[in-house]
């Protein structure tokens, strides 16, 4: 029998996924470190409205891949919707370069979004057989895929967009999504075969339909309406953080200004610093039969997130711009939280799929990104109609009461879900 190709102890396909996940989160992270600029600065938007549209674009590239998911389970196939998705994305962003095209670009990269994104990570778990104990942990190493792209791509696009005009950046993007679908049709050799779905049977015996177990059901309802609420604090980052970042944060280092999109870069960094010691001691509680539950895990992410904001309104309060330094420390503590939550959710999702319902399970979980997103772009309305401070605390409740919808799903009697759940 022959050995299993390996790179960095995992199958080699979970490498070719993550680097074409990687571009693909550089082009989305690129063109979203410009969006709210771009609109404020460039297009004279109001604060209001800005929010309001960065809200509805960034809830419509989470609600597509709900359709696109059963899309790609049902008709195109995995790799097809990938291809296609992907190609359609990039035609999006470079149309981003053109003023009168703006609101198409958004849809554009919105719908091919919608086939791309469930169906990458779905395949992860055809990688890894029955019981392997590696699979857990492959989402966690595609998330720092999601991370490396977002961490580039403020310091490429962002760059490029401040200095040498916004559409040189959203063209950067546009080039990275390309360099992502190449990669991934370069290394189909390494990934599970992809197989067309079958067409209806005309004949009379009918399979029996595929059925969610009530509890797996409930489970994820549950965590996903939790998730919807942290998602009305953590989306700020692109959105109102940002333009705090802009004008209430004192970014000079000597005689340089450090570039506001450059802060956006801090988060994903620090997810790749963070993750494999977080691991390393998740591993060990796990071997001496500590391990948390996934929801309580969720929950303690959701509190770390609260007690960010908490901080950022303690520094408004004090009055004057905030040394840039604070910034720095908001997004380590973020950072911490996100890795509890978001992973761990994400894997909850993709592992607790029934067969043959793999991409559509993993798009449920983007509904619940859509709804948050959506939720994101309406509070960020009160910034300018409320002390930075009392909107920071605000954020900080949100994360708090979502913190506290988990705990109650952890401790509801039916709705256990065993740490085994994400390896």
């Amino acid at each position: 029998m022959t050995a299993e190709q390996t790179w960095f102890g995992h199958p080699r396909g979970l490498t070719v996924l993550f680097l074409t996940n990687m571009w693909e989160q550089f082009s989305y992270y690129g063109m979203r470190a410009l969006l709210v600029y771009y609109m404020t600065k460039q297009l004279m938007m109001s604060q209001g409205s800005a929010s309001l549209v960065y809200g509805a674009y960034t809830a419509c590239a989470y609600f597509t891949p709900i359709v696109g998911g059963i899309i790609a389970d049902r008709w195109l196939g995995k790799r097809n919707a990938i291809l296609i998705g992907g190609s359609v994305m990039a035609a999006g962003h470079f149309m981003m370069a053109f003023e009168p095209l703006f609101y198409p670009a958004l849809i554009t990269i919105a719908l091919g979004n919608g086939l791309f994104l469930p169906s990458l990570p779905s395949q992860i778990g055809d990688l890894y057989a029955p019981g392997d104990a590696r699979a857990g942990s492959a989402y966690n190493v595609y998330y720092v895929g999601v991370n490396i792209g977002g961490f580039l791509a403020p310091l490429i696009c962002g760059t490029l967009g401040e200095l040498y005009g916004w559409h040189w950046g959203f063209g950067a993007a546009g080039i990275g999504m390309l360099a992502g679908l190449a990669i991934y049709v370069a290394g189909q050799r390494h990934l599970a075969p992809q197989h067309r779905p079958p067409r209806p049977d005309p004949a009379p015996d009918v399979p029996a339909p595929i059925r969610f177990p009530r509890k797996t059901l409930l489970v994820l309802l549950a965590i996903a309406l939790s998730v919807t609420v942290f998602r009305g604090a953590y989306e700020q980052v692109g959105n109102t953080l940002a333009l705090w970042a802009d004008a209430g944060v004192d970014r000079r280092v000597g005689a340089a200004t450090i570039p506001m999109t450059w802060f956006q870069s801090l988060n994903p960094l620090l997810v790749m610093v963070m993750t494999p010691p977080l691991l390393a001691l998740w591993r060990r509680r796990s071997a001496t039969g500590a391990a948390e539950h996934p929801a309580r895990r969720m929950a303690v992410g959701a509190m770390i997130v609260a007690a960010a904001y908490l901080m950022l309104a303690a520094v408004e309060a004090a009055g004057g711009p905030a040394h840039w330094l604070w910034l720095v420390a908001f997004f380590v503590v973020l950072t911490l939280g996100e890795l509890h939550i978001l992973p761990t959710g994400l894997g909850l999702f993709a592992r607790l799929a029934p067969q043959g319902l793999g991409a559509t399970t993993v798009a449920a979980w983007f509904l619940a990104s859509f709804a948050g997103s959506l939720a994101a772009g309406l509070v960020g309305t009160l910034w300018s109609g409320t002390t930075h401070a009392g909107f920071f605390l605000l954020l900080a409740l949100i994360a708090a009461a979502a913190a506290a919808m988990l705990l109650l799903t952890d401790r509801t009697k039916g709705l256990e879900i065993r740490s085994s759940d994400i390896g």
